[in-house]
């Protein structure tokens, strides 16, 4: 066993690793993370990111970050900078180690004319139709193409005039020669080049050929000397194209480990799926609170902290699982319960005059911001005033049992300033209450009353007079299923999305604290969930996000599946 003191748990991939250091296959560590730049990063790469970052720092090694920007059709350089700027927000840096596959497109095409001379590729006329044809199945043994036996004169010819852009689109390809009847259908002559007219947005019209992933990965990480290249289950069936690759060459030979990717309930992974949701209009952008992007999480209010206790939590394994995201929202919660600042916010308001109290009056309450350190607790000035909100939903004209709310004729506390009594109810012309008049008892300054009686309910509010108009938007799951591809036959996952995950309060009333809230600054409001500020807003007009509400869905079920 390796004496590197690890900063990770360990897991089947750290066992590895810690095999080759002992045995001398390596002795030193160095990943990286290769994201296509053809969307923004989610929570899924979150897991990759921590888990290639968190592994090169727990053995003092490195990581690199590498784009993989073989496909000029569907990257730009808006996912560039996207993804940058997540890696960062998630703690991590690369240092001087940015690299491009197309920096290296020079070397594959030198490493592919090697191939060809050694009678290992072979540029193929089939059309991608005849291709797949050629291909087979999982039952039933591929065929050989009828180009197969070219010489290594005319493939090295054929392949110089690809290069040269002799060829249209589609017209040709280059083949690894290996076993068209492998039962592995990634060794049935993979395309290791394609010919693509289009422009790159690093390397321009250089090049009118473009190598596929398999091969551009493998040559990337040994060109880097990566010594461990960490990927996600499916491409396990594609490592021993990767070994083919590198033993064909003699190059340096990183070691492919696969892991289980993260899966979600009510959540997809799939940045053309993601894409869609965007192109089709079910979201505003890739940034949209309802997204699992890691900028729509962060615009959301989940913290950097979060989400990597999150990935611990869920831990690295060999197998596929589906988490439940309500394991993700307890990891929230637990954490902005710790560093979210208690504000009052009232989301419908209904408001109450205060009779006895008098109109010009104003007074400032001193109240924390955690509660339960009132000691240590920063704090900030409330107004209070002859006229406040109440959450509308806080009255009842003829109240249940157990409501303990304010009702005719009850007694209740407004948080941190006065008990009040409900003495008269308003209504408008359809009936509806639209005002409540009550009186105060000015020796309950503070909520505490100095003979000793006691009220069942205590209230947040804000001073109408001071009250900041805001725009609440209220978030819900994206996909109405667990599994947003259970779908009838025939039907297309966007049946699944949930109407109803967008909620717009227009009319919400927050206390003056709020008016310079940082973007993505988390706050309680109390009894009501977790919000951050959205850059949409303004000091005039704020908008806020509802991160989370306060319910912990996660715990109750852990609490069930105990009794």
């Amino acid at each position: 066993m390796s004496d590197t003191t690890h900063a990770l748990t360990s897991n089947f991939i750290t066992d590895i690793i810690d095999d080759h250091l002992d045995n001398g296959r390596f002795d030193h560590v160095h990943t990286r993370f290769p994201p296509e730049p053809n969307g923004y990063l989610h929570i899924g790469h979150a897991k990759s990111i921590c888990l290639n970052f968190g592994i090169a720092e727990a053995y003092g090694g490195l990581t690199n970050l590498r784009f993989d920007d073989t496909n000029p059709t569907k990257e730009e350089v808006e996912y560039v900078e996207s993804i940058q700027e997540d890696i960062r927000w998630l703690g991590f840096d690369w240092d001087d180690r940015l690299y491009f596959a197309s920096d290296y497109f020079d070397e594959m095409y030198a490493y592919a004319l090697q191939l060809i001379k050694k009678g290992k590729a072979y540029v193929c006329d089939l059309s991608p139709e005849e291709l797949r044809e050629y291909r087979g199945t999982l039952t039933k043994p591929g065929r050989n193409s009828p180009y197969r036996e070219r010489t290594v004169e005319e493939n090295l010819d054929l392949f110089q005039r690809m290069e040269a852009g002799e060829f249209p689109d589609g017209s040709r390809t280059l083949r690894a020669k290996i076993d068209m009847s492998s039962p592995n259908l990634n060794l049935r002559d993979p395309v290791i080049y394609r010919i693509l007219h289009e422009s790159h947005h690093r390397t321009g019209d250089k090049w009118c050929i473009y190598p596929m992933y398999d091969y551009a990965h493998c040559i990337s990480d040994s060109l880097e000397h990566i010594t461990h290249s960490i990927c996600t289950l499916e491409f396990e069936d594609h490592r021993p194209l990767y070994d083919w690759f590198l033993e064909s060459l003699g190059i340096f030979h990183s070691q492919q480990i696969e892991f289980a990717r993260l899966n979600l309930t009510h959540t997809v992974m799939s940045k053309r799926k993601l894409l869609q949701l965007v192109r089709e209009g079910y979201v505003s952008g890739w940034d949209d609170p309802r997204m699992p992007t890691l900028s729509g999480m962060r615009r959301r209010g989940y913290t950097t902290e979060a989400i990597r206790k999150f990935i611990d939590t869920v831990g690295i394994s060999k197998a596929n699982s589906l988490v439940d995201v309500e394991l993700l929202e307890h990891v929230l919660r637990d954490d902005l319960n710790e560093r979210a600042r208690r504000v009052m916010a009232v989301l419908e308001p209904m408001k109450i005059v205060i009779d006895n109290y008098p109109e010009a009056k104003e007074e400032t309450l001193d109240v924390p911001y955690f509660p339960w350190d009132r000691e240590g607790s920063p704090t900030r000035a409330v107004p209070f005033s002859r006229e406040v909100y109440i959450e509308r939903s806080d009255f009842m004209e003829d109240p249940p049992k157990k409501f303990y709310r304010l009702a005719p004729g009850r007694e209740v506390r407004l948080m941190n300033a006065y008990y009040i009594t409900c003495m008269d109810v308003v209504k408008d012309e359809n009936g509806e209450v639209v005002e409540l008049h009550c009186t105060y008892d000015p020796e309950t300054r503070g909520g505490m009353s100095p003979d000793g009686r006691k009220v069942r309910g205590t209230l947040h509010w804000v001073s109408a007079r001071h009250a900041l108009d805001a725009e609440l938007r209220l978030y819900d799951y994206l996909f109405t299923k667990p599994d947003p591809y259970e779908v009838s036959e025939g039907g297309d996952f966007t049946d699944n999305v949930n109407p109803d995950s967008l909620q717009v309060l227009t009319g919400a009333k927050l206390e003056p604290s709020l008016r310079d809230a940082a973007v993505r600054e988390p706050f309680q409001f109390m009894r009501q969930g977790y919000f951050c500020a959205d850059p949409d807003g303004t000091p005039e007009k704020p908008v806020f996000n509802r991160t989370i509400s306060m319910v912990d869905t996660w715990a109750k079920m852990q609490k069930q599946r105990r009794s």
